[in-house]
């Protein structure tokens, strides 16, 4: 196995291009590995860092009339955006998902997706074959148990798929805090989605926009 390292394997956001796979209500419905609320958060939470650095995200579903459609908290992040609908289960055997990748011209692609073990293991596989570099994002995708999460993770890492988490590929994506374009926006995301992170960063916040006593008046 090639291993992914060095500072070139590193995701970077003018080679990256986001697929988000069938986050429906069907597909939820039966989301037993995560808290299905963590899931909504952290997939709404990726979309948005996407937003912020321009990476390209395809949005797909599966069966809508059926299945639901997508999560309104990731659809308003791309108002207007077509939502691609499919009948294979495998996103990568539908051209018209695939055409609007590859236009992108980009090779390192992101997949999320319910479920894991099923809608996102076998478009990432199959990708993986034909020599994308591809990432999952775990805590954006979810299955049908613990188990079926766990396995489906083990056996895309078995295929050299990467695995990362939506604040841990932000924070790749930004890689350096002095890129103030992005920087700012970043931090929305991180204190509406983030949880402790971002209620930290409102205190630190508090913290140095509140003036600090004298001595004297502290009564020290």
């Amino acid at each position: 196995m090639t291993f992914r390292n060095g500072l070139g394997s590193l995701l970077r956001p003018e080679d990256s291009v986001l697929v988000m796979i069938d986050h429906q209500p069907y597909q939820l419905a039966n989301v037993n590995s995560h808290d299905p609320q963590a899931v909504v958060n952290n997939t709404t939470a990726l979309a948005k860092a996407a937003k912020v650095f321009n990476v390209p995200t395809i949005l797909t579903s599966v069966i809508a009339g059926r299945g639901g459609l997508l999560f309104k908290h990731l659809t308003d992040v791309f108002p207007g955006q077509e939502v691609i609908d499919r009948t294979f289960i495998n996103t990568w055997q539908d051209s018209k998902v695939v055409d609007v990748v590859k236009a992108t011209g980009r090779k390192q692609l992101i997949i999320a997706g319910l479920w894991t073990e099923v809608c996102v293991a076998m478009p990432a596989i199959q990708a993986a074959g034909e020599g994308w570099d591809v990432t999952v994002i775990t805590d954006a995708s979810g299955g049908t148990s613990v188990e079926a999460h766990q396995v489906a993770i083990q056996r895309m890492i078995g295929a050299g798929i990467n695995m990362m988490t939506w604040l841990a590929i932000a924070a790749e994506w930004q890689r350096d805090w002095a890129r103030e374009e992005t920087a700012a926006a970043l931090t929305d995301v991180i204190v509406d989605h983030a949880g402790g992170s971002g209620i930290a960063y409102l205190w630190e916040q508090q913290l140095l926009n509140t003036p600090v006593q004298a001595a004297s008046k502290a009564g020290l």
